[in-house]
């Protein structure tokens, strides 16, 4: 019993902005025209004309799964609501989403223009901080409006500032990926250094390390030598001598038949 009374007195509350609203921006005018600089409206009660100039507001808070069917749906009671803009997150987020296996597309902030900027102020100071959706029913119930008016903000300064933001993110992109080159080649620099160096360690390895030169030899250490050969070359003397004197008695033998 309660949430219907709350319901109702919230559905009072809307129809009362909404009688307002219409009140102020259509109580003056009877016809619209469209020039260049905005709508004329003929005033018939004062024979007045007056431009009628569009209004912009801000959404700070875009819940999710909020879309621009929404807002329209939601604020098109209030005033006649033209263009409307809401911002896409960021493709990394979205690919993370995409891994965590949800493809849901979520908005950060958005942009709505009003026909009558009379209209957008007083849409803007009445709505802000309040619930999106009236009833209790609604997705959007416990979500609030983030609103503020822009002051002589045109739908062309977005326009410009979109173009001005994909030009800064594409310098980024193109900045992001020269560091990665440039990362990328001193780090295939390094390696075929490495190589290289590795190279030559194995070749050092394998070639036998001296200081340049030869270490003289001592006295001893060249009468040593000295005595050796000459030992050597008698124990080979001898050996033929002997060699000889046996081949000398096997012939003598053999001539005169005697045993040695």
């Amino acid at each position: 019993m309660t949430n219907t009374l709350e319901d109702k007195g919230q559905e009072k509350q809307q129809l009362a902005l909404m009688s307002d609203v219409m009140d102020h921006a259509e109580g003056e005018g009877v016809e619209n025209k469209e020039e260049e600089g905005g709508v004329e409206m003929d005033l018939t009660s004062q024979g007045v004309t007056r431009n009628v100039v569009p209004g912009i507001i801000y959404l700070g808070h875009i819940p999710p799964r909020f879309r621009p069917r929404h807002v329209r749906n939601l604020l098109s009671g209030y005033g006649e609501v033209g263009r409307i803009f809401l911002q896409p997150e960021e493709r990394f987020i979205r690919k993370k989403k995409k891994k965590a296996g949800t493809n849901a597309k979520n908005f950060t902030e958005g942009w709505v223009e009003f026909r009558d900027k009379r209209v957008a102020k007083l849409v803007a100071a009445s709505l802000h901080n309040t619930p999106m959706g009236v009833r209790k029913r609604s997705r959007f119930h416990h979500d609030l409006w983030n609103m503020k008016y822009l002051h002589r903000f045109k739908w062309t300064h977005l326009s410009e500032r979109l173009a001005y933001e994909r030009q800064v993110q594409q310098q980024r992109m193109r900045a992001e990926v020269s560091q990665a080159k440039r990362e990328t080649n001193f780090y295939l620099q390094n390696v075929e250094k490495s190589k290289h160096f590795s190279k030559k360690d194995r070749q050092g390895q394998q070639e036998d390390k001296s200081w340049g030169f030869v270490q003289r030899q001592t006295e001893e250490e060249i009468q040593t030598s000295k005595g050796n050969k000459r030992l050597q070359q008698r124990l080979a003397r001898a050996a033929e001598i002997q060699e000889k004197s046996q081949s000398n008695r096997s012939l003598l033998a053999k001539i005169f038949n005697t045993k040695q």
